[in-house]
């Protein structure tokens, strides 16, 4: 009845969410979700095939790229600020990356494995030296990625300990929103313990790119610009990384 690859929701869960089936095993599934960092078990038997995916909440966000993106182009010149983006998922990292694309901001992708990341990333920040740093992936009460997330921020915050000079934005759906500040990250998930959506962390990191390095942003306006506002995402008052010259 259901294949890999298949769109499906859980009649349990209301069909609050649409996921992509990634293996099926003895009538269970290993579910994805689709727009949410989320990653679920399901009996084949609880399942509704999706016939086609709804891309209004992708739509959703690339309005808003527009509304970011809307500076004074007369006669100055602009920089957006260096994303280095470290992603648990392939498919999410591809799709954060082409929102940063279409937004001409130069960003750097890396796939790792949650448990690996905080290995690795000092190489990344001495050969991108990046402005925003994105940590993120899958993450649960069940999962608990969230110590990989910390330990990977603290790493990058031994590494610059100015949170205007490095911006950190980690965790994924249901992250420990608290370890993860401590850790010294400027936002992060979750606060209410919720899902996030696949571009979450993606928009925190562009609106701090195409923001100028010395203007204070609006916490509050830059946190509603997610999917979940406050709940989904908080963190700390910082200013842009944006170069801004004249003339042209």
């Amino acid at each position: 009845m259901f294949k890999v690859g298949d769109l499906v929701t859980r009649i349990s869960h209301s069909n609050d969410v649409i996921f992509k089936i990634v293996k099926i095993e003895e009538g269970i599934a290993n579910l994805k979700g689709i727009n949410v960092r989320l990653c679920a078990d399901s009996d084949v038997n609880d399942l509704v095939l999706v016939t086609s995916k709804d891309n209004n909440e992708d739509r959703t966000f690339y309005e808003k790229l527009e509304k970011i993106r809307n500076f004074e182009r007369s006669d100055y010149f602009y920089i957006p600020g260096k994303i280095l983006h470290i992603d648990g998922d392939r498919d999410y990292l591809e799709r954060c990356l082409d929102f940063y694309k279409k937004a001409n901001v130069l960003a750097f992708g890396v796939y790792s494995d949650e448990k690996e990341m905080a290995i690795n990333i000092e190489k990344y920040l001495e050969d991108i030296n990046p402005d925003i740093v994105v940590i993120t992936g899958h993450d649960s009460l069940a999962k608990q990625n969230s110590k990989y997330f910390a330990d990977a921020v603290k790493v990058c915050r031994k590494y610059q300990r100015d949170y205007d000079k490095l911006i950190i934005i980690a965790g994924a759906c249901q992250s420990e929103y608290d370890k993860l500040i401590k850790s010294g990250a400027n936002f992060a998930s979750s606060p209410k313990k919720i899902n996030i959506h696949a571009l979450d962390p993606a928009i925190i990191a562009l609106s701090l790119s195409l923001c100028d390095k010395n203007k204070e942003i609006n916490l509050l306006e830059l946190l509603e610009k997610t999917s979940n506002g406050k709940d989904g995402m908080g963190g700390v008052n910082t200013r842009g990384v944006m170069t801004t010259g004249y003339p042209r």
